[in-house]
Parts: structure tokens; C-alpha cells; sequence
């Protein structure tokens, strides 16, 4: 359960980035391109996020080196960035709510909630499911002593601790 809180805090300043930068580039550079702004809106806040998922919201956990975790971590966002992107898609050229079939105030709504509201609940879910599955698989990495990781007993099925054969 501390886990989940960790990834929800994370999760929920990867938000914030997330608003920030995308209204930022909607309301000046990229007032035509509401999907463009919210993928590199996304782009960004998910290394914000592998910062602090790294360093915090799953510490205790393991199993890759670096650099394929770091790869794994970015494969999953790749994966949830086109998971976030479909409700609004799906608002804007499917369903058109866009002008100049509804004003400009509808349109913003609309684009809150499709892309704001569940294309980030959706993006999370894959997140916490790939996360926990692909990039972030094992337990508690091994502890070391000066600098050298000192070798542990690979848990049992059910994570219990093997015993150790004489």
C-alpha cells in the first residue's frame, strides 16, 4: 500500500507538469495542435516521473540495470502516452467536439475531459501495471557494502525467502 501511495504523489506532480506544459503550448504556440501539445506535455512530465519513481515511489524494488530499466520506463510511457491520447482523439475527430460544431468553452471542456481526465486515468492504469510488471519486476534490490552488491536468495513463488542449502 505505501507503494501505491508513493506512485499516486508521483503520479499527481507528473500531473500538474503535465497541465502546465500543455496549457502552456495550447494558449500560445500550438493553439491548433491540442494533440501535439498534450503528447509533448506528456513527453515531459513522464521523465519527471522516472525521476522520482526511480529515487521514491518504487526504491524497494528491482531487477534491471539501469539502462533497461530507464528503456523499460520509457516504453511503458510510450505505451501510455498513445493510451492517453485516444479519448482525446477520439473527442476531437470522432466525435468532433471541436469548433465549429460547439463553441470554444465546450470545446475546452471537452478536451479537459477526454484528454485530461480519462486519457490520464487510463495512461496511469497501463503505468502502474507496467511499472510493476516490466520495469520494476523484482524485489528489494541487494544491498551493498562498499560499493560491492552482496548476494541474496532469490525469493520462492510466492516471494517467501528460500532457504539456503548447506
Amino acid at each position: 500500500m505505501p507503494e501505491l501511495f508513493r506512485f499516486a504523489v508521483v503520479g499527481a506532480a507528473a500531473y500538474g507538469v503535465t497541465t502546465l506544459v500543455d496549457y502552456s503550448l495550447k494558449l500560445t504556440v500550438l493553439q491548433e495542435k491540442p494533440v501535439t501539445a498534450l503528447a509533448i506535455a506528456t513527453v515531459a512530465s513522464t521523465a519527471f516521473a522516472y525521476l522520482l519513481s526511480r529515487r521514491w515511489s518504487f526504491a524497494g524494488r528491482g531487477g534491471h540495470g539501469r539502462l533497461r530499466e530507464a528503456t523499460l520506463f520509457f516504453a511503458v510511457n510510450a505505451g501510455a502516452v498513445a493510451v492517453n491520447l485516444v479519448p482525446l482523439l477520439v473527442s476531437r475527430y470522432v466525435l468532433r467536439l471541436e469548433e465549429p460544431n460547439i463553441g470554444y468553452l465546450g470545446q475546452e471542456i471537452a478536451d479537459f475531459a477526454a484528454g485530461m481526465v480519462l486519457g490520464t486515468a487510463a495512461g496511469t492504469a497501463f503505468r502502474w501495471f507496467g511499472y510493476r510488471r516490466w520495469v520494476f519486476p523484482g524485489p528489494a534490490r541487494p544491498k551493498e557494502i562498499h560499493g560491492e552488491p552482496v548476494a541474496q536468495p532469490c525469493p520462492g513463488p510466492r516471494g517467501e525467502p528460500v532457504a539456503e542449502v548447506p
